[in-house]
C-alpha cells in the first residue's frame, strides 16, 4: 500500500518492492524492499531527475530525515529523492536475532547473508529504477559504504547512472579486510593521540575506567558485559565531525560516589549501552567484514587478528606501564557477540560467514577504467573509517572522477556540511567547479 504524506516542504511518499533474494535466480524466494520518495512541496506535481541515496553501514537504514534536512534540502532543489532502505536493515525485511531464526539454523542463516553485500544492492536499485524513472538513469549519492556499493554499480551496470556522487566512500578495489586493517589501526592512534592532545585530562579518566573494567565484571542495564576491550571500541566516535566532544562529555561523568565507594554512573551506563548496542544494526556486525570479502581467503576475524599486531591497544599492557589507553573504532571482533545481548544468538552464524571463501568480485577495473558516468567524491584527509590512500589509489583507477580531498570535514562530512558538501560534488560532475 502506498501511503503519501507531508511534512514541513516536502510531500513524502513510502513505497514498496518485491526483488528476488538472489539476483542469479529471479523466479526463486523475494525478499521486499522499503524506499521513501521526497520531493520538495512547491515541486511535487513536475517531472524531476531522481536521485537515490545509499546510506553508510553496512547495516543502517536510510536517514528519517524531517524536512529539508541536512543535505537533503539541496538535493530537493532539482531532484525527487529516494531514500532507500538497503536489505536487511530499516523496513526492508530486516534482518537481526528475531527475523534470522527464520531461515533455520547458524549455517541457512549464514547462506542467507551472503546476499546482502553491495553487489546484491546494485541489483535491487536496477530492480526498482525502471518503475519509478521509466527506465531514465538516475543520480546516486553514496555515503560511506554507500559509496563502496556506487563503485560496485559503475562496475557492473553503469548504464543506470547519470551521475554518482561519493561521500568518504571509495574503497580500495583489492586489499583484503588484513590490509584494511592494517592500514586503519595506526589511524585510529592518531585519532586518539590528537583526542588526547585536546582533552590531556581525558588520559587519566579512561585509565581509570579501564582499571575498574579489569577489576571485575560490569554488566550494563541492557545486559550487556562491559569489558575493557568494550569500552575501548568507544574509539569509534573519533571518525565523526563532533566525535572527539562527545567521548570527552562522556568520559567526564564516568563516576559517581555511593556507600559502597565510586561506581560508573547510572548516566555513563546509559549513554554507553546506547553506543555500543547493535539492537538497532545487527547487520553492521555481521557482514561488515564481509564487505571485504573479494579474493577466495576468508576474512576470519581480521580486525581481531590485525589489533594483535599493534601491541599498543593492549589495554592490561597500557595500564601496567604509563602509556595512555587506546580506544579502538570501526571493527568488528568476536568478543562483541559475547558481550551483546543483540549478537549473542548470532555468534554461530558470525564464525560461519567469517570462515567463507566464496566471494564474489565486487568491482571490475577493466570497466572503471572505460568509465563514462561522471563521477565526484568527496575523500576527507586522515578519514578514519575509510583509508585516504586506498580511496585515492581507487580514485586513479576510474575514468574520469574527480576529488575533493578536504580537511575541512571528518567522514560524516555529507551530514555536518550539508547542501555545500553536495553542491560541490554535484558541480563537480559537471565541470563547474
Amino acid at each position: 500500500m502506498t501511503a503519501t504524506y507531508r511534512q514541513p516542504g516536502v510531500v513524502l511518499t513510502d513505497r514498496h518492492f518485491t526483488v528476488p533474494l538472489d539476483h542469479a535466480d529471479p523466479a526463486g524466494e523475494t525478499i521486499e524492499l522499503y524506499a521513501r520518495e521526497v520531493v520538495a512541496s512547491d515541486k511535487a506535481r513536475q517531472e524531476l531527475p531522481w536521485l537515490v541515496y545509499l546510506q553508510g553501514g553496512p547495516g543502517f537504514g536510510a536517514n528519517r530525515f524531517v524536512g529539508k534536512g541536512a543535505w537533503l534540502g539541496r538535493a530537493l532543489k532539482e531532484y525527487r529523492v529516494l531514500l532507500l532502505d538497503q536489505r536487511g536493515t530499516g523496513h526492508s525485511t530486516p534482518a537481526n536475532r528475531q527475523t534470522l531464526p527464520l531461515r533455520g539454523d547458524a549455517a541457512a542463516q549464514a547462506d542467507y547473508l551472503t546476499h546482502f553485500r553491495a553487489d546484491a544492492i546494485v541489483r535491487d536499485c536496477e530492480t526498482i529504477r525502471p518503475r519509478l524513472t521509466g527506465g531514465a538513469p538516475w543520480t546516486l549519492l553514496g555515503q560511506s559504504f554507500g559509496g563502496f556499493c556506487a563503485t560496485t554499480y559503475l562496475s557492473t551496470a553503469p548504464e543506470g547512472l547519470a551521475a554518482a556522487v561519493l561521500t568518504g566512500g571509495l574503497p580500495s578495489l583489492d586489499a583484503h579486510a588484513d590490509d584494511v586493517y592494517r592500514a586503519a589501526f595506526p589511524r585510529i592512534e592518531r585519532k586518539v593521540a590528537a583526542h588526547y592532545a585536546r582533552y590531556p585530562q581525558d588520559v587519566e579518566r579512561a585509565r581509570r575506567i579501564a582499571e575498574h573494567l579489569l577489576g571485575g565484571d560490569v554488566v550494563l542495564p541492557n545486559g550487556y558485559r562491559l569489558t575493557v576491550e568494550a569500552f575501548q571500541s568507544l574509539g569509534i566516535l573519533l571518525g565523526g565531525s563532533e566525535g572527539s566532544h562527545r567521548l570527552h562529555y562522556l568520559l567526564e561523568h564516568a563516576f559517581v560516589r555511593t556507600p559502597e565507594g565510586p561506581a560508573l554512573s547510572d548516566a555513563f551506563q546509559e549513554e554507553v549501552q546506547n553506543l555500543l548496542s547493535y539492537a538497532g544494526h545487527p547487520l553492521y556486525a555481521l557482514v561488515h567484514e564481509a564487505i571485504y570479502g573479494q579474493d577466495r581467503r576468508p576474512t576470519a576475524w581480521s580486525a581481531e587478528r590485525v589489533r594483535a599486531e599493534f601491541p599498543r591497544f593492549d589495554a592490561a599492557k597500557a595500564l601496567a606501564g604509563d602509556e595512555p589507553l587506546l580506544f579502538t573504532g570501526e571493527s568488528i571482533h568476536p568478543w562483541m557477540f559475547d558481550c551483546d545481548p543483540a549478537l549473542r544468538p548470532l555468534r554461530e552464524t558470525a564464525d560461519l560467514l567469517a570462515a567463507r571463501t566464496d566471494w564474489r568480485p565486487l568491482y571490475d577495473r577493466a570497466r572503471l577504467a572505460a568509465n563514462e558516468v561522471p563521477v565526484a567524491a568527496a575523500v576527507y584527509h586522515d578519514d578514519m573509517y575509510v583509508d585516504t590512500a586506498h580511496s585515492l589509489e581507487t580514485a586513479r583507477a576510474i575514468r574520469g572522477l574527480r576529488t575533493w580531498v578536504t580537511d575541512e570535514f571528518e567522514h560524516d562530512g555529507v551530514r555536518a556540511g550539508g547542501p555545500r558538501v553536495l553542491d560541490r560534488l554535484l558541480a563537480l560532475t559537471r565541470d563547474e567547479a
